[in-house]
């Protein structure tokens, strides 16, 4: 795993880098094109991932039938179906590669092993999924947001790379926006940049 990879996964879950390396060592490299799924919704995968390179989205179909995006994930973060991996359940989201990616893939009952293996290892599994939580959170508030030039923005400043792999009408789904609202806010923006 890079260094800049390794370093943002260790400062994003609050584990250190020995952890970390413990961790991966019991971890298998896959690649996966564009356009790849980790899990489909109504599927069940239990493994756990941590994206080595790539950019990945969660998302569901809706009651009337369009695609949601949930949630975007790059190097350095984990990524898994809470459904599978807590519950051995159906995923109620679909995982998909938005870009050629290769991540670290572990099965739940190795996972828990290693987390059974010693204190560190146990305060890594508390602390992700505290992560997971405060990502959830975190979201939710953001679709709060009354303006969705706010939250477009907020989007950027966090996930720059998002833009050059993520079709704009996903990221419009993300913000709860049609395509056409997001065109006319990059419009916008691009005309504030060129005065």
């Amino acid at each position: 795993m890079k260094q800049e990879v390794l370093e943002r996964f260790c400062s994003k879950y609050a584990i250190t880098a020995n952890d970390a390396a413990h961790l991966l060592e019991r971890m298998t490299l896959v690649s996966y094109p564009r356009g790849s799924f980790l899990v489909r919704e109504g599927e069940c995968n239990s493994h756990f991932y941590i994206i080595a390179s790539g950019i990945w989205r969660g998302s569901f179909v809706n009651d009337d039938g369009t695609d949601q995006s949930l949630w975007f994930a790059s190097a350095g973060e984990a990524v898994f179906s809470i459904w599978g991996y807590a519950g051995r359940r159906k995923s109620l989201i679909t995982i998909e590669a938005m870009s050629d990616s290769e991540l670290y893939a572990i099965s739940r009952t190795e996972l828990e092993e290693w987390f059974s293996s010693s204190v560190q290892a146990a305060n890594f599994g508390r602390i992700l999924f505290e992560r997971q939580f405060l990502d959830l959170e975190t979201w939710l508030i953001s679709t709060a947001v009354p303006r969705a030039k706010e939250r477009y923005l907020r989007l950027l400043e966090d996930n720059p790379e998002l833009l050059l792999y993520v079709p704009l009408k996903y990221i419009a789904s993300y913000l709860w926006i049609t395509p056409q609202s997001l065109s006319r806010i990059r419009a916008e923006l691009a005309g504030r940049q060129e005065d």
